[in-house]
């Protein structure tokens, strides 16, 4: 659906972007995952038709974004960073307003908006002034926006930027939502939101792609052990000389004790060696009751660092 290749753009002597390359197939959710200034907007706007890149090439559903513009344009939707709204109109005027822009057929717009509003649950704010509105119901309008038209293609930039965490949940499951009938560019820097929603992660830093996979790909491919973590009860000095016993097991330490001896433990183990059942049963043999046993896996924040402190010492 979206194919990128030796994509740069410079600004004056700032190589913003350096020749990179991906690709989003249809109805994916894929994240892309930067820190700030690392290229994600300046991807995102190249994508739209915003801004023209100095080198490469950019196709959507075929199109190439330089030869036929109006026709990526028409296919995509574009919530910017700061969704462009105009305060003094109400949520219907502005839709009605986006959709003039947007050419949409007159006589498919109502039947068209009303299907928007519910979707981004805006149908009982319909009439209301946006500047009235809080910022997670404008994040909606922004959304609302981005569907006139019913592209393929959605590009969300930093969507739950400077919402509360309601709000944030809210946004999280509309997009997951929109994933099933669209194709999904969604940049953020909040690594639990795109770990939340995307299938699959592009990692840019300093204007270059550092990383593309699934996140539990990259979580395998950066865990040099694995982890467990139980709660038992019972006196920590012999659970843990239990627990060392088990081939398999690296290293054990507390990480919570609680009142009456129960105590949570963490259990570094070797890389893809499943000990869950052996763990338990050996508790059980000598009278310790089990109360919770989870695997712990790498976060995409751990991973995102690594990379990052790893580009930092090739430099």
């Amino acid at each position: 659906m979206i194919e990128i290749k030796n994509l740069t753009k410079n600004y004056g002597r700032v190589k913003a972007l350096n020749n990179i390359d991906f690709t989003v197939e249809k109805g994916e959710i894929v994240g892309f995952l930067g820190p700030n200034g690392a290229g994600k907007s300046t991807t995102m706007n190249i994508i739209a038709g915003y801004i023209p890149p100095s080198e490469g090439t950019v196709r959507v559903a075929g199109y190439d974004i330089h030869e036929k513009p109006i026709e990526v344009k028409k296919r995509i939707g574009y919530l910017p960073e700061q969704p462009p709204l105009n305060p003094n109109m109400t949520v219907l005027e502005y839709l009605d307003f986006v959709s003039e822009l947007k050419r949409v057929d007159k006589k498919d717009r109502k039947i068209r908006q009303s299907e928007i509003l519910e979707v981004t649950s805006l149908t009982d704010v319909s009439h209301r002034l946006i500047r009235n509105l809080s910022k997670g119901y404008k994040q909606r309008v922004g959304l609302a926006q981005a569907l006139i038209g019913n592209p393929e293609v959605l590009i969300l930039d930093e969507p739950t930027v400077g919402l509360d965490p309601t709000q944030i949940i809210e946004i999280r499951k509309l997009v997951k939502d929109l994933g099933r009938e669209h194709t999904i560019i969604l940049s953020s820097h909040i690594l639990p939101e795109v770990s939340a929603v995307c299938g699959r992660v592009v990692i840019i830093s300093k204007g270059e792609i550092i990383a593309v996979d699934t996140p539990e790909n990259l979580s395998k491919n950066f865990s040099r052990h694995s982890s467990l973590q139980l709660t038992a009860v019972g006196p920590s000095s012999r659970v843990i000389s239990l627990l060392n016993g088990i081939d398999g097991v690296n290293q054990v330490h507390i990480q919570q004790e609680e009142a009456d001896e129960v105590i949570t433990y963490i259990l570094d183990t070797k890389i893809d060696a499943d000990i869950r059942g052996e763990v338990s049963f050996a508790l059980a043999r000598d009278g310790y009751r089990l109360l919770e046993l989870k695997s712990i896996d790498i976060s995409l924040e751990d991973i995102f660092i690594r990379l990052v402190t790893k580009e930092k010492e090739v430099e």
